[in-house]
């Protein structure tokens, strides 16, 4: 017990070493035409200063992929073992899909607003992330509306299978296959997807430990978030 409660703790150490690294480097390194210190990031054409976006953006935007996928999975767990507990590990994803969904399009329209006069055009992948809000919405909105928790769960688990089918198309394919001011359009032909900026060794450091600090981060609320509805579903049941 107490090797898995210094565990725990060296986790969360670890996530708030790492964000904390990924903050003050994310918001304070500069960008400069020929980097020539450790701390110094290069210019990419068409970003510039707004490049340092990329930190946060585009991990909010992974974490909502893993959490819809998780939201899949654990709907097929309970639609194989019937087990409530599954459900709920399915919702709590799901709840903070939702949560991630939205902090990918407000960091991306602030660096739409910055780089393209506005904080929304309708652009391929704005319109997709769009489509995605509306999509997992209308599983919230349907979790809400279904009192029996055997209905709620089994319709909550095929529609979260369906819904997930469209993230792939949305993420990734319908962005790079049409024209749009998103880098990796179809029509981009300098940065491409946003792994192949032309970052350096220490820009790609800080960008990966972005990712993996978010995910660290996404386990965590997932957890808690799991044993926030379990705990408020059993006091339901106590004061029924």
């Amino acid at each position: 017990m107490e090797s898995k409660y210094n565990m725990k703790t060296y986790w969360k150490i670890i996530l708030f070493l790492l964000m904390t690294f990924v903050i003050v480097a994310g918001v304070t390194f500069p960008i400069v035409p020929q980097p020539s210190h450790w701390y110094e990031f290069p210019n990419i054409p068409g970003l510039e200063e707004k490049a340092k976006i990329i930190f946060f953006h585009v991990p909010t935007a992974w974490l909502s992929v893993i959490a819809f996928l998780m939201a899949m999975i654990y709907g097929i767990r309970y639609l194989k073992n019937k087990n409530l507990d599954d459900d709920a590990r399915s919702n709590a994803a799901l709840q903070l899909g939702m949560l991630f969904t939205i902090l990918a399009t407000v960091t991306g329209s602030i660096w739409a607003k910055f780089t393209w006069g506005a904080f929304w055009h309708w652009d391929p992948r704005e319109t997709s992330i769009f489509i995605l809000l509306l999509i997992y919405g209308s599983l919230l909105a349907l979790r809400s509306a279904i009192e029996n928790e055997e209905k709620r769960a089994r319709l909550s688990a095929v529609y979260s299978i369906i819904a997930f089918l469209t993230v792939p198309f949305f993420i990734f394919i319908m962005p790079r296959i049409m024209v749009g001011l998103h880098p990796g359009s179809a029509n981009d032909d300098t940065s491409g997807p946003v792994v192949d900026f032309k970052m350096n060794a220490n820009m790609q450091l800080v960008f990966y430990l972005s990712l993996t600090a978010f995910t660290i981060l996404y386990a965590w609320m997932w957890k808690l978030r799991y044993k926030i509805l379990i705990i408020s579903e059993n006091n339901k049941i106590e004061r029924g």
